[in-house]
């Protein structure tokens, strides 16, 4: 992967990017916007692996960077919230190269800025996010694309920035316009794959963009859904108090990177003060059948019994 002669700009997430590598899913800006607050460069990071102080074989933690070994694919180092460094290994996937810097590396960069990224997908509802939280094969995506379907907008895709406001408000930032859906979800929805791109070669799994149904300001969280897995009946269940901390954990994007950043602390401050602001749920959709309109009519249900 060779970086463009003229670096691209960017917005997500509420920040400004200034990239070696060309990020099409992200919003383009005017690179004389402003300095850009993160810079994602291709840099020589051979040999950094043989470091006796990493914790991992995929991850690692190091004066408060953060650096990925994706085998086949990248070294990455996250320094400081401000710059993503990529070393593309020999025959890679620019594709997937791609996939991790906005996926892992984006979680990892939000969290040095002291920025919760949740794992799922969030959607608008009557002026406020609602995220869609769970397991990888939940359904999360599933869910927010048939929201998008019936004319809500999409927030977010795979990461969910949230931050607290000046006045303590829980807050969802947009990242970009595009979901990721497999192929089994395009068929449920009767969409043709031939439409649309893989994320990288070989995989199911399809970039889909949501451009006229992308909601581009900050807008407040009013609810988490935490989807389980299905079961043979509908169910959705509020959580009260303490019982909502754990969903906050659990669902943290690569959530092993908060003892390495030393942020449990902050973690910990975050999650309760988010959770005494906005109901939290527990969702278990049924096994029986592909129904995501009929788990969205309950939810929306339950967002209007909460207001």
């Amino acid at each position: 992967m060779i970086p463009t002669a003229k670096r691209n700009a960017y917005r997500a997430f509420g920040l400004r990017f200034s990239s070696d590598l060309a990020l099409p899913e992200l919003i383009s800006i005017d690179d004389e916007e402003g300095a850009p607050d993160v810079e994602i460069r291709i840099a020589d990071l051979s040999g950094i692996w043989d470091d006796s102080l990493f914790h991992d074989s995929y991850y690692a933690g190091k004066d408060g960077h953060i650096y990925f070994h994706l085998p086949g694919i990248a070294h990455v180092c996250i320094r400081g919230g401000r710059e993503i460094l990529v070393s593309p290994l020999a025959g890679s996937d620019e594709n997937q190269v791609r996939l991790y810097v906005l996926g892992s590396c984006m979680g990892a960069l939000l969290m040095q800025r002291r920025i919760l990224p949740l794992h799922g997908s969030a959607v608008v509802v009557d002026g406020k996010a609602y995220a869609f939280v769970g397991e990888s094969g939940a359904g999360k995506s599933t869910l927010a694309a048939a929201f998008v379907r019936q004319g809500y907008s999409l927030v977010s895709d795979d990461v969910i920035a949230v931050s607290l406001s000046h006045e303590g408000t829980p807050v969802v930032t947009p990242s970009y316009p595009q979901q990721k859906l497999w192929q089994e979800s395009l068929t449920g929805f009767g969409m043709q794959t031939d439409q649309y791109a893989p994320l990288y070669g070989g995989v199911n799994k399809y970039a889909i963009p949501v451009k006229n149904r992308f909601y581009s300001s900050p807008v407040p969280l009013g609810g988490i859904f935490e989807l389980l897995p299905a079961r043979d009946d509908l169910y959705v269940h509020q959580l009260e108090g303490l019982e909502k901390l754990p969903v906050f954990r659990f669902h943290t994007y690569r959530s092993m990177l908060i003892p390495i950043l030393q942020l449990e602390k902050w973690h910990f401050h975050m999650s309760a003060s988010i959770s005494t602001q906005v109901r939290v749920y527990q969702v278990r959709r049924s096994a029986s059948s592909f129904a995501p309109e009929q788990l969205l009519a309950r939810i929306v249900d339950s967002i209007n019994k909460g207001a």
